[in-house]
């Protein structure tokens, strides 16, 4: 996990600490973080991020509420077993869910079809993955 970077939203509506939570999430499904391996402690993200220590354990306390990180009571905190699934089926249900509607509704405003809409995410897709 050393080395890891986060640019803080310091300006926008997110909470600082929902933005710690949703980064070290990213990491667990990068594989930058394992199951069953230690996470940073509230007082290393802190100092990673300028942040307060009381901000980094709300994150890191979302995460535990959610069962992706588990106590080792005088250790810190570690990723549970198949958390990578966990945070899929989460954010697959949750959030790409929100940003598909948000994308299907701006369309039918804009007058974009279904079929010209998935060729729109074909090209994205294709881009993304560096082929013409």
């Amino acid at each position: 996990m050393e080395g890891a970077r986060l640019i803080l939203n310091t300006g926008g509506t997110k909470p600082i600490y929902i933005q710690i939570a949703e980064w070290l999430e990213t990491e667990i499904l990068k594989g930058n973080v394992k199951d069953h391996e230690k996470i940073y402690s509230q007082y290393k993200l802190a100092e990673m991020f300028n942040i307060n220590p009381a901000t980094a354990a709300k994150g890191l306390n979302i995460l535990a509420e959610e069962n992706i990180l588990y106590d080792k009571r005088g250790i810190g905190k570690f990723v549970v077993e198949d958390a990578k699934t966990q945070i899929r089926e989460k954010r697959k249900n949750q959030l790409l869910k929100d940003l598909i509607q948000e994308v299907v509704q701006e369309a039918g405003y804009l007058g974009i079809n279904e079929t010209e809409l998935l060729e729109m995410v074909r090209s994205v897709n294709r881009e993304l993955k560096g082929e013409r």
